[in-house]
């Protein structure tokens, strides 16, 4: 399984598509050559060995969700791993005043070892905590799980996956009793009458999904978009929605009234299976369509028009045909302060409309990183075990305590989510592990979790590169990446996929995987599995019996299955063919009906005033991805996306005196950021627009708030007061 191929078929690095590659190895081409090969489907780079080996990739066009298509950062990806652009020795700082410096395996691992031990001894195990990656392996993020809660027993273990899907899930649990971004194949999305697009850019950030939804409307079907930008996206939509930033609950409240009163709801699924209407009916009768224009800056003729669309009425008073929805959401509607409770009013619409649980219907959210949906499945979230098991359920705990071999009383409960965990460092929080993120780039008020990082006794960092987080690390371990080992990955879809070994990682490179080895047989934990296939052997066994149940998969199911379609999640049995498509006879509640969330509209906790009139909203570029770490080290991606930038109506650059170009300097209560002008009528006047991929004075996270929605953890992203100006 690990033996280098000439041809390897394997998915991208980067986002949860997980884009079927296929990677050719192109012998005896001298490092630094040009292979004339980069026309965007195809790149070389050296595999990190130095001996002289390139990769070639090219689109896997057997794999159902890509067909064949890459965006440019897949076509890209390979050079991520030469050794020019990576880490490939352990550092050390060996006092707190010194510079990082190279040191051997052991050094690192010892020294590792022996500060987390002492901290631990010293102010008990609760110090200890570890940070994780939405772009991690399964068998990374269990390993990271079960190394917090056996070996450190500290409960303090969360991940960067809580900034990107954790409202969604939180409502699709409360709604569905289960949590996967689409219950549906991707594909679905072409044969379904309408869809809803909920605060998602996928022209940008996903690219090859688009095609989907273009074959949609090809066929007839139509297209609502719900965005304060008019996005790539927005342009391809019939009706194009753009709301105040923050008031996504009480637009979709609006569009349920006009089917309450315009006699557009399906009464018979409601009636059928569904629990808990009559109070999500009452809120929704308090927002009339000119109200919700009041609030959300959206014409209440345009309210009506999308809710009709969506129930599939023509607006002439007669009852809506039968059509099949969907309703879509993003981070642009769950990085909220009420993250949770918007998409629960979304999903209260899908249900109202009777679009879910049939075929071609349904809510979905749209995953972000790689494994999102794999990496809060099976222990990296401060509350869940794997199989995506409630930590505090006793039966949970014993049957997870048996797959590891430790008493269930000695396991830890629940440990602080992200931000709370992140705010904690350097107080009750004393050492700190970070695998596959970084947060002084990625985290909501990024100063002050700098500050918090900084006053740790002790941080570690496993990383492909020089990361800004790991910059700031007492030890950096430099760790393989995706083409370089095998590990598992579950899409967007919940379909789980293999992703093979293709080269061997550049001398003095080790995985993650050995690093807690290493450091579990140090802290008097030995044996700890170290080997990707045994690792998911035993997380399909912890995993049986959950709502994530994965107990019928293994390697070699995975192995073939990955020259097909996949195997989708819930897979209880060796021979259980997986389920693409959730719901159509029961939802996962105990009584198997929907249940409707009664929710409501509340102001941002932090409204525009005097000081800081405009709201700033963050999002993505085609050509970076999440921090920047790895993306700004390809020249092609930096030459298609060189800097941050600032996105301004012209009526608010005129009123603060900007010109196209212009360095413009963004500033909240909490700190400033700058980038260059960028002038058009895409966006709201009230609002504007950065990119979060870079850190230094481009840094949009320094400006952004730690506030996060009560229910899932999420930040609120999305909405922060701002004052616009010239930078000086």
């Amino acid at each position: 399984m690990d033996a280098p191929a000439a041809v390897t078929r394997t998915h991208c690095p980067y986002c949860a598509l997980q884009c079927g590659m296929e990677l050719r190895v192109d012998s005896g081409v001298p490092d630094g050559a040009d292979d004339g090969i980069n026309n965007g489907t195809t790149n070389g780079a050296s595999d990190g060995a130095g001996n002289g080996t390139r990769l070639r990739v090219s689109g896997w066009d057997k794999f159902p969700v890509n067909g064949g298509a890459l965006c440019q950062k897949g076509a890209t990806a390979t050079e991520l791993l030469a050794p020019a652009s990576r880490l490939t020795s352990p550092l050390i700082r060996r006092s707190r005043d010194a510079e990082l410096e190279a040191a051997t395996w052991d050094e690192a691992l010892d020294f590792a070892a022996a500060r987390m031990s002492a901290i631990a001894a010293g102010h008990g195990r609760d110090a200890v905590g570890i940070f994780g990656g939405g772009g991690l392996t399964h068998e990374k993020a269990y390993s990271l799980g079960k190394f917090a809660r056996v070996v450190l027993q500290t409960p303090h273990i969360d991940y960067n996956g809580r900034f990107c899907m954790s409202a969604a899930a939180a409502a699709s649990q409360r709604a569905f009793g289960v949590d996967r971004g689409l219950p549906f194949p991707l594909a679905d999305v072409a044969q379904t009458d309408v869809i809803l697009l909920v605060g998602s850019n996928l022209a940008d950030t996903m690219p090859p999904a688009l095609r989907y939804f273009t074959t949609q409307r090809e066929n007839g079907g139509r297209l609502i978009v719900v965005d304060p930008r008019r996005t790539r996206t927005a342009e391809q939509a019939d009706l194009h929605l753009q709301p105040v930033p923050g008031t996504d609950a009480a637009l979709a409240a609006g569009l349920l009234h006009v089917l309450i009163a315009e006699h557009l709801l399906d009464e018979e699924f409601i009636a059928a299976r569904t629990n808990g209407f009559e109070e999500v009916r009452a809120e929704a009768l308090r927002w009339w369509p000119e109200r919700v224009e009041a609030v959300c800056g959206v014409p209440a003729g345009d309210v009506r028009a999308a809710a009709r669309l969506f129930a599939g009425a023509d607006g002439s008073g007669k009852p809506a045909r039968p059509t099949t929805g969907m309703v879509l959401t993003a981070r642009g509607t769950e990085q909220q302060a009420d993250g949770a409770d918007a998409v629960n009013a979304w999903i209260n619409l899908t249900l109202a409309a009777g679009k879910a649980g049939r075929p071609y219907c349904g809510y979905g959210a749209i995953t972000g990183q790689g494994n999102g949906q794999g990496g809060r499945e099976h222990g990296q979230k401060a509350d869940q075990l794997p199989g995506y098991r409630k930590i505090t359920d006793p039966a949970a705990r014993e049957h997870v305590a048996r797959v590891w071999g430790v008493d269930a009383d000695s396991l830890p409960g629940p440990g602080r989510p992200a931000v709370e965990l992140l705010a904690s460092c350097g107080t009750d929080i004393r050492a700190l592990l970070v695998a596959g993120s970084n947060p002084v780039v990625s985290a909501p008020d990024a100063q002050f979790v700098t500050s918090r990082l900084a006053a740790l006794e002790f941080l570690a960092v496993c990383d492909v590169v020089m990361s800004e987080t790991a910059a700031l690390a007492d030890v950096v371990f430099p760790v393989t990446q995706w083409a370089e080992e095998a590990g598992t990955m579950t899409n967007l879809e919940g379909r789980v996929l293999l992703r093979r070994k293709a080269v061997d990682p550049p001398e003095g490179v080790r995985s993650d995987l050995e690093v807690l080895g290493g450091l579990a047989d140090r802290l008097g934990r030995p044996g700890f599995l170290t080997s990707p296939p045994e690792i998911f052997e035993e997380l399909a066994r912890a995993s049986a019996g959950g709502v994530a149940d994965y107990s019928g998969l293994s390697y070699a199911r995975l192995d073939a299955a990955s020259e097909g379609p996949g195997l989708h999640w819930p897979c209880p049995a060796p021979n259980h063919p997986g389920v693409p498509r959730m719901f159509l006879d029961a939802f996962g509640t105990p009584d198997g009906r929907a249940r409707f969330v009664a929710v409501g509209h509340e102001p941002a906790v932090e409204e525009p005033c005097a000081e800081y009139p405009y709201r700033l909203t963050t999002g993505r570029v085609l050509a970076q991805y999440q921090s920047g770490a790895q993306t700004r080290r390809v020249p092609s991606l930096n030459a298609a996306a060189p800097g941050p930038y600032v996105q301004l109506h012209p009526d608010l650059a005129a009123a603060v005196g900007v010109s196209e170009g212009d360095p413009v300097r963004v500033t909240s209560r909490r700190g400033s950021a700058v980038g260059a002008a960028l002038i058009n009528d895409l966006i709201r006047p009230d609002t504007v627009f950065m990119p979060f991929h870079w850190g230094g004075a481009g840094r949009a996270n320094s400006v952004t708030r730690r506030t996060t929605d009560p229910v899932s953890g999420m930040p609120a992203f999305k909405t922060a007061a701002v004052r616009v100006e010239v930078a000086r």
